[in-house]
């Protein structure tokens, strides 16, 4: 296969999988967790979100979205990312060990009412199910960004949207474009 030949097979294996989250059940989740976040920001509460490597990056992305804007200029809203503060993440990971990293930060930021977001491609990455269980503890509502096969989390999640497909790239796609959608929709009911 050339090169080009590679980039075009690329890009169509990732707009097929888009075509998936068009299915009705994809919709249903969509239209769900939007919904549940939505509620959450007209509570004025927060999303709290986490993931690790390429995940870590979404949940920063996702957190600058809300805080800052998406489209519209509009009044902040409160997102933390929980990947973002390197001096926490290695005390944590150095002082209790790595599979603490989101579950220490969260019982320190999480309110009653906020929304956790958890984002694992797998669904098992140890540190997210730590997170899950303290979440749960905190009476916390818990939403899931994972594979089409979900892992351990999935039954652990309140709402789990589970991305079309069990090859990591293409889910994390759909996890971007989740997270824009959800975007575009808090600021058109939220900030109207």
């Amino acid at each position: 296969m050339t090169t080009k030949e590679l980039i075009k097979s690329l890009i169509s294996d990732s707009i097929e999988v888009k075509k998936e989250m068009l299915n009705p059940k994809q919709i249903e989740y969509i239209y769900n967790v939007a919904n549940k976040i939505v509620e959450t920001y007209k509570n004025d509460k927060k999303t709290i979100i986490c993931g690790n490597g390429g995940s870590a990056a979404d949940a920063l992305h996702f957190a600058t979205e809300i805080v800052v804007r998406f489209e519209k200029n509009r009044k902040a809203a409160a997102s933390i990312a929980l990947s973002g503060n390197v001096a926490t993440i290695t005390a944590i990971g150095n002082d209790l060990g790595y599979e603490f990293i989101f579950s220490r930060q969260l019982e320190a930021f999480a309110k009653n009412g906020d929304v956790f977001i958890a984002i694992s491609t797998s669904g098992n990455s140890l540190n997210i199910i730590k997170a899950l269980k303290v979440a749960k503890k905190l009476g916390i509502f818990k939403i899931g960004m994972t594979n089409s096969e979900g892992g351990k989390m999935k039954d652990m999640c309140d709402l789990c949207y589970c991305a079309p497909t069990k090859i990591t790239a293409r889910a994390q796609e759909c996890h971007i474009l989740l997270m824009h959608i959800i975007a575009k929709i808090i600021e058109e009911k939220n900030f109207n």
